[in-house]
């Protein structure tokens, strides 16, 4: 399957089904509700995911400077 195929199904915004453990959710929860104000378990995942898209496009701008770097 082409790459850009799965891509173009994908909605403006859209559901999925997430499966986590017991513990995670815990967890999850006790960080949220420990932030000023009301954070829903929706909000705190797409915060997460947000995070860890954006360490993840520095690590491969990293990667890429360093190999221009090194020939």
């Amino acid at each position: 399957m082409h790459p850009d195929s799965k891509a173009q199904t994908v909605r403006c915004l859209d559901r999925i089904n997430l499966r986590l453990s017991a513990e995670t959710f815990g967890e999850i929860d006790e960080v949220r509700t420990a932030r000023p104000g009301n954070v829903s378990r929706n909000t705190w995942i797409t915060e997460a995911v947000q995070e860890k898209l954006a360490r993840e496009r520095t690590t491969d701008a990293l990667q890429i400077s360093e190999r221009r770097a090194h020939g």
